[in-house]
């Protein structure tokens, strides 16, 4: 990922230099695991537990040899000497590679875990602080019925809540290793080494494995991150919307020196929410090479490894990236109640007429002819002869059935409030 969208955490986690420490740490488990049961002895171990990466020995090797694992072993072995012969006792090097994956994706996932509580949190304050403020809701882009600005954020809130158990379950997936030889067989690895070496690692070895851990739940974790950037995109995809001009609900911040338009001095552009738009694009993008890599031939190809060195750093990168952004956007929200209440009035009462349907229906109106009467009155005020209360008012068949005072009270927005606590009461929010 371009450093533009590489936050420092996550970029440390899928660097190259803390790759390799943590092959080295691998390898050194291993080693524990082996001297418990007294294959290396303890003076070599001595030694073995000072070894270091060596990143440029082990670079130059690489240019010689086509080959990582052996590059990084063996420039160990010219540091330590002699006790270096038991650093990969009977291991492949998907063993380590494989396993070292499955940390640095832990360490993926705490930092994710942690943008997702701060983002919850974020979002939890804003639809408490909004609960009660009447805005209009909108299906199909048109006004619909009111609701408020809180419960839309509180279904953000549940949204992200998801989110997090999606992670959780994900990681666990992938809270395994596999240290069991270049088929998988233990016949180079005893069972008891491979599961003290992860257990030392805080892994779970793999029930059964080839010569590497098996890419569906890779690509499970893939997907996972490419649904939570979808979640991401909604939520900045309402942002966007709310603050067009004809709208102008909600905003994301804008800094005091800030410029929207090298042409337009006047404008104010939602770059912040189409930017996480964007990246979300990435993600998804991601989740079809993580599939492709699920089909390896036989007990192991490489195909999915050229991928996978692009997709897990960049997608992990990324979503840090549009967390973090998203947290900002809310944190610094700029909510315009005045515009609010000015577009629950712009159709003249329309968005009531639900309201005056039920009314009519509970009267002992059949439906279908309630339905006509407040329909044909709603076309009468898109057509600009008035508004949707004084043409029903004229209306006998409406008259012989609600009173003025009982007409006017369908009208009241605040009707919408007396069930707007059972979502926040469901969600454990104040």
């Amino acid at each position: 990922m371009i450093p533009r969208y590489t936050r420092p955490a996550m970029g440390r986690v899928w660097s190259d230099e803390h790759r390799m420490e943590l092959w080295l740490k691998v390898e050194l488990a291993v080693c524990e695991a082996w001297a418990d049961i007294g294959v290396i002895p303890q003076e070599d171990m001595a030694v073995i537990r000072g070894a270091t990466v060596q990143a440029e020995r082990s670079a130059e090797l690489l240019r010689e040899t086509h080959h990582d694992m052996i590059a990084f072993t063996r420039a160990i072995a010219e540091r330590i000497g002699p006790p270096a012969r038991w650093i990969h006792l009977g291991l492949t090097s998907s063993d380590v590679l494989d396993t070292a994956l499955s940390l640095q994706i832990q360490e993926a996932a705490d930092i994710l875990a942690e943008d997702l509580r701060q983002l919850e949190e974020v979002l939890a304050e804003l639809a408490v602080r909004y609960k009660y403020t009447l805005t209009i809701g909108r299906t199909h882009g048109i006004h619909a019925e009111p609701t408020t600005f809180g419960h839309k954020l509180a279904v953000f809130v549940a949204q992200v809540r998801r989110d997090c158990q999606r992670l959780e379950h994900s990681r666990d997936e992938l809270r395994v290793g596999k240290l069991s030889g270049a088929v998988g067989t233990h016949a180079n690895v005893p069972a008891e080494v491979e599961e003290n070496a992860l257990d030392r690692l805080g892994l779970r070895p793999a029930e059964a494995a080839t010569q590497i851990l098996q890419r569906d739940r890779h690509a499970q974790f893939v997907a996972c991150l490419a649904v939570i950037a979808a979640t991401l995109e909604q939520q900045a995809t309402e942002i966007r919307a709310l603050q067009r001009t004809e709208i102008g609900e909600a905003f994301e911040p804008f800094s005091s020196g800030q410029q929207g338009s090298s042409a337009m001095p006047h404008k104010r552009n939602p770059e912040l929410c189409e930017r996480i738009c964007g990246l979300a694009r990435l993600l998804r993008g991601y989740v079809v090479p993580a599939l492709d890599n699920v089909a390896v031939w036989h007990e192991r190809d490489i195909s999915h490894s050229s991928a996978e060195r692009v997709i897990l750093p960049d997608a992990c990168i990324a979503l840090d990236y549009m967390l973090d952004l998203l947290r900002t956007i809310f944190d610094g929200l700029e909510v315009c109640p005045e515009a609010m209440t000015r577009n629950l009035d712009l159709t003249h009462g329309l968005v009531y007429s639900g309201q005056v349907l039920l009314a009519l229906v509970e009267s002992g109106l059949p439906r279908s002819e309630a339905y006509e009467i407040v329909q044909s009155a709603a076309k009468r005020v898109w057509s600009g002869e008035g508004d949707l209360q004084s043409l029903l008012a004229q209306d006998p068949r409406v008259t012989a059935r609600l009173s003025p005072e009982d007409l006017a009270g369908l009208f009241d927005p605040n009707y919408h409030l007396r069930g707007i606590e059972v979502t926040f009461a469901r969600l454990g929010l104040g």
